[in-house]
């Protein structure tokens, strides 16, 4: 690339002027084309944009035929102005007619230009349009004629971007910009939500684009950089990040790409050729987005993604821009859009305002999904470019059951989607009015229904749904939101006022349950090839036994004079209770030297989630005085499915016959035991899954405080001594080839079981 020549720097100079007049949309585009033609030479400048319908509109024109304006058309792809627009890449041709993709249009008159330019008009790697000139003679365009085509086409995606030529578009029709999107996604947490957009990071509008003095913006893009790299080098150096890891070499080539000597060419060209640099790094952004949306290489993708959030940080640096949207303009019906984001960012946006979360990354087992799900909000993953197709206050929906994102619908969607919102309230509304109603079977089967908890926002939910209690509170929640680890005293402060606000409703306390998938940041794990089968959760807390006791004093404190109800998660042998229990001990001790109150009275459970205590049943249950059933864990080591591997996760049903037949010894073994028993995992949730339970003998259960008005409506309706011996001799029958799951909903249906 060269330095623009004096005729380009001109028509920057010019552009300018233009976008300052206080002009129609019309007549600026109009004398737009006319100074792109005067100072290039050009005997025709033509401004294509492309509509919601994929078709491409020449907008203006200066050299072809002036009715052709609005009236001339062609489809992406077609042509060489829609090859263009598909392939996001400029086409600089000293014979147009010879290439294979040309098309005659004869309504314009082009018939008689032969050498052609054209650049698409981008934003955020979109193609909005195309901005072409022609001349009659055969020609090839210097380098500094196409750069300045491509800054003037900035201008023009601000146009477009900011709705100006809105007034200008024919009646009916809508500019691809706010064309309608379905992205599909993968479903990380269920539900309905309808509202607008709200990007988690704002995207930064540069409408300073032509700079005035290049050697200020060549120093400003330098110290601008330099900040950068520094904040790149603090964050590799902090000591929260471990020295080895496949992590510490994605972040080594994330320095390595801050100083790319390619990539800061690329800025300083285009400052160079009359941008700012700010609007430098936008179009550099934007060119690399484009080639980013093509590849079909992870690998590759990725990389790119790191050049993205690399110009991002730079934008943000250049404009002082920072990265939270202001409160003020936080909408009511608010669907937050995000690449990634952490747990406690999620927790920073005001809860009664958000209606969902979508993340063009992430997976089910991150921590803002975790967070997400626990508060009850939608969530769709993977939702491939949704970052770049939505604009703040786009409208949107987000579709957790059938992981779906529609951005911009029409009407008719819109519709049918508040149709089935106000479907689902009605029925809430219906669960609400048995709120207060024992949950006792038709046949005087009394059921206990408890909610599972982990942050203070899902404390309101205990009496709103219902709950008896609190099943199961992760505690580990508190910890993976906080920025540095959660000290003695913020801990007992902490459950102190989950107790407040439980109003005198049970609550079981889960010992933290980190590690595996559930790293938080201040805590450094090796690096694990299965980290759910690894170093996690009591035997983390056995390793680190300081850790555990603090939390162990943390909530006898909290509990003095109530009821300590304690669960210890994980558990593989009988040994590592008793373990644990000395350590309580030796914490009850040290707390009765120095006077304090110790809780009325303590209750020691633990969690059935991995195979090996099926064979110690007896042991364990004459060990605690509780058990609780995970069993989303159980079911994953039990079958030997991934539950985040799509491609066995739906293998295996947890209303198969082996998996029930497990449940049901495990009923029987707490039957014998005089040991209570209970099921805390996503199978209680669901009114059907629910009813198999209680046919196997469970008796309490604890859900998500959405699906206990379900669950209630589902046991007020059934006969559980029907059901249960319908389902103890399909249990026992090993040449049955029907699926439990059959049986159960023809069951359901026979008897009038809403499910």
């Amino acid at each position: 690339m060269r330095d623009l020549s004096p005729g380009p720097r001109v028509l920057l100079k010019r552009l300018r002027e233009l976008m300052a007049e206080p002009l129609e949309p019309q007549e600026r585009l109009d004398q737009i084309v006319r100074q792109i033609a005067q100072n290039m030479v050009a005997e025709v400048c033509s401004v294509y944009v492309l509509r919601s319908d994929g078709v491409l509109e020449l907008y203006a024109t200066e050299g072809l035929n002036k009715d052709a304006v609005h009236l001339a058309q062609l489809k992406m792809g077609q042509g060489l102005v829609g090859t263009i627009a598909a392939s996001a890449r400029p086409l600089n041709l000293s014979d147009a007619q010879s290439h294979p993709a040309f098309t005659y249009l004869p309504e314009t008159g082009e018939e008689i230009y032969h050498s052609f330019m054209g650049v698409p008009i981008l934003r955020t790697g979109r193609s909005l349009g195309v901005l072409v000139v022609q001349n009659k003679a055969s020609r090839n365009y210097r380098d500094d004629e196409v750069e300045a085509l491509e800054t003037t086409a900035m201008v023009l995606a601000e146009m477009v971007a900011t709705g100006e030529l809105k007034k200008i578009t024919q009646p009916g029709l809508e500019l691809d910009l706010s064309r309608p999107v379905t992205i599909e996604g993968k479903s990380f947490g269920e539900g309905i939500g309808l509202g607008y957009v709200v990007l988690h990071e704002p995207r930064i509008v540069v409408t300073n684009l032509l700079n005035e003095d290049t050697d200020h913006e060549l120093r400003r893009l330098a110290e601008a950089l330099g900040s950068l790299r520094i904040s790149i080098d603090d964050m590799l150096s902090r000591r929260e990040v471990s020295m080895e890891g496949e992590h510490r070499a994605v972040l080594e080539a994330y320095r390595m790409f801050a100083h790319d000597r390619g990539w800061v060419r690329k800025l300083e060209e285009a400052i160079r050729n009359g941008l700012t640099a700010e609007a430098a790094v936008e179009r550099v952004q934007s060119e690399t987005k484009a080639r980013m949306i093509r590849l079909t290489d992870p690998y590759l993708r990725e990389r790119m993604h790191d050049f993205d959030d690399l110009a991002n940080r730079l934008l943000r640096q250049l404009t002082g821009y920072g990265a939270k949207t202001a409160d003020a303009v936080f909408p009511d019906d608010a669907i937050v859009v995000a690449r990634a984001m952490g747990a406690a960012e999620l927790l920073d946006y005001p809860r009664e305002n958000v209606r969902g979360l979508i993340l063009e990354d992430g997976a089910i087992t991150s921590h803002v999904v975790i967070v997400a799900r626990a508060m009850g909000i939608p969530v769709v993953g993977q939702a491939a470019g949704v970052v770049a197709l939505a604009e703040n206050r786009d409208a949107i929906i987000i579709d957790g059951d059938d992981a779906k994102v529609h951005l911009r619908p029409m009407a008719d969607l819109r519709s049918a989607y508040e149709e089935k919102v106000r479907f689902r309230a009605r029925r809430q509304e219906q669960f609400k009015a048995l709120r207060d109603v024992e949950p006792v079977t038709m046949d005087g089967k009394r059921i206990k229904l408890q909610m599972n908890a982990g942050l203070l926002v899902d404390l309101p939910q205990l009496n709103e749904s219902g709950a008896e209690g609190i099943g199961l509170f992760r505690t580990e929640l508190q910890f993976m939101i906080a920025s540095t680890m959660p000290r003695a005293e913020e801990q007992e402060a902490f459950y102190r006022n989950v107790l407040k606000q439980a109003a005198g409703k049970p609550v079981i306390f889960r010992t933290l349950d980190i590690g595996g998938d559930k790293v938080v940041p201040y805590f450094r794990a090796a690096e694990e090839e299965n980290p759910a089968l690894g170093w996690r959760a009591i035997r983390l807390s056995l390793d680190r036994p300081g850790l555990l006791r603090t939390q162990l004093r943390a909530l006898l404190r909290a509990t003095a004079g109530l009821e300590l109800k304690l669960m210890l998660p994980m558990v593989t042998e009988v040994s590592e209770l008793r373990t644990v229990r000395e350590l309580l001990q030796k914490e009850i001790q040290r707390q009765s030297k120095t006077g304090e109150q110790l809780p009325r009275k303590l209750q020691f459970g633990a969690m059935l989630e991995v195979p090996a205590l099926l064979w110690q049943l007896d042991e364990l249950m004459d060990e605690v005085d509780f058990v609780s059933v995970g069993s989303n864990d159980l079911f994953q080591f039990a079958m030997a499915v991934d539950r985040g591997n799509a491609r066995v996760s739906d293998r295996f049903d947890v209303l198969g016959r082996p998996f029930l037949r497990i449940l049901r010894d495990i009923v029987r073994a707490g039957d014998r035991n005089e040991t209570p028993v209970t099921l805390c995992g996503e199978m209680a949730s669901k009114p059907l899954s629910a009813m198999a339970l209680l046919g196997i003998g469970f008796r309490s259960v604890s859900m998500s405080p959405t699906a206990i008005g379900p669950v209630k409506a589902m046991l007020l309706a059934l006969d559980a001594d029907k059901l249960s011996a319908m389902m103890q001799a399909a249990l026992d029958d090993t040449k049955s080839q029907v699926p439990m799951r059959e049986l159960l909903i023809s069951f359901a249906a026979e008897n009038g079981v809403p499910v």
